[in-house]
């Protein structure tokens, strides 16, 4: 059997070595456009290689995967994060699991997953064709028993060019996990502070996530502004990423909340500086910045604090505004909401409804995720599932 795969990244390296791995007589060809295989996933989780996640407080997938959680629940049932724990145990990486629930080689080494996969391709005579564009998928079909698709996330329609006369459903993509620009804001001038617990979300919206908040010399980024990009990522690409944002930097809790914990903290310290006291989830440099936005007296006693001052507090806490004019890439990695329409295909099998032998895997399905692992994740279930899916027909 004759299989071609397009693109060298996760979902298709994965699927290679399931594939030879059932099918040891196949012959396995993959083509890759740039220079080396797997080169996003030597940057990934910043060179550490974020593997997984443990699933640890996700209630529901649609958390996790903002587009595309009915079909992941499909293809977990074959291939999931515990599956994928165990495959490289196996494989003889050691795996350690981060409080945030991030899933990590123990080496912090992204390369030893790059060499491992690599090497166990090589051991089972796949084929990598390093510096070849397939330019047409439709050739392909006709050469080979089976075409798995595998290339990514695509910034631009252009780069769905393969499969012209496909007669395919493509959703037009836009970026997501992208970070906030708040040009012009004095708020950028506290660039690397870090609070641990905020509820960000967009005004007008019902787009909101929750976690720890950077403040940077741009604007805005951290766990909690990259969900957030995420869920709202057609949204914000609708309105050319020019939208207010909205923090709360209380981890959730609502204005009479807020100013309940001001007043304790004002009985409990009449006469000493406002700017010495405050909720110990701030940060000093940023309780000073909202204390001058609300206009009041850093020098100023909490007994001198009057009910219009505590609201101006309490709310500033519980809905501080910022003006994004922008949006910028999250480090080297690049996610796409939008691909191949999870219509397209048939969602035990990956299989294309309208060419029977095309298959498609990864982040070229309109499926993506939040960072913290789900988007390689992603990449092995459905790279898996394509290879089992292809073995099975053989």
């Amino acid at each position: 059997m004759k299989v071609a795969i397009v693109g060298a990244g996760a979902a298709g390296c994965f699927c290679a070595i399931e594939l030879g791995r059932r099918l040891p007589s196949a012959s396995i060809d993959i083509f890759e456009s740039g220079r080396k295989p797997l080169a996003k996933v030597a940057v990934t989780g910043g060179g550490r290689c974020n593997l997984t996640n443990s699933f640890e407080g996700i209630s529901s997938l649609n958390e996790a995967y903002p587009r595309g959680d009915k079909l992941m629940r499909k293809v977990f049932s074959t291939f999931d994060y515990k599956d994928t724990w165990d495959w490289f145990v196996n494989e003889g990486v050691e795996l350690v699991l981060q409080e945030d629930r991030c899933v990590f080689p123990a080496s912090q080494d992204a390369m030893q997953i790059v060499n491992l996969l690599t090497l166990r391709m090589k051991h089972l005579g796949v084929k990598v064709h390093t510096g070849r564009r397939i330019e047409s998928v439709k050739p392909l079909l006709d050469e080979y028993e089976a075409v798995v698709v595998t290339t990514g996330g695509c910034p631009g329609k252009e780069g769905y060019g393969m499969f012209e006369g496909l007669d395919l459903e493509l959703v037009p993509p836009v970026p997501s996990l992208f970070t906030f620009n708040i040009p012009s804001d004095p708020v950028r001038e506290l660039m690397g502070t870090v609070v641990e617990n905020v509820t960000a979300s967009l005004a007008g919206t019902r787009y909101k996530a929750s976690g720890p908040l950077l403040i940077t010399h741009w604007g805005m980024s951290g766990p909690a502004i990259l969900k957030l990009s995420s869920y709202a990522a057609r949204h914000l690409a609708e309105t050319g990423y020019d939208a207010t944002l909205l923090v709360n930097w209380a981890g959730g809790n609502d204005h009479d909340s807020i100013k309940s914990e001001l007043l304790s903290i004002a009985a409990n310290n009449p006469m000493k500086m406002i700017s010495n006291y405050h909720p110990e989830y701030l940060p000093s440099r940023l309780w000073s910045y909202l204390l001058s936005k609300v206009k009041v007296r850093e020098e100023a006693r909490w007994a001198e604090v009057g009910p219009k001052g505590m609201n101006r507090l309490a709310e500033v806490l519980a809905n501080d505004a910022y003006h994004i004019k922008g949006q910028s890439r999250f480090k080297e990695e690049f996610v796409t909401c939008g691909g191949v329409s999870l219509n397209s295909i048939n969602n035990k099998t990956l299989e294309c409804k309208k060419h029977p032998g095309l298959y498609f895997a990864g982040e070229i399905l309109d499926v993506d995720a939040i960072t913290g692992g789900f988007n390689l994740q992603a990449a092995w279930s459905t790279g898996y599932l394509a290879a089992v899916s292809i073995a099975q027909k053989a």
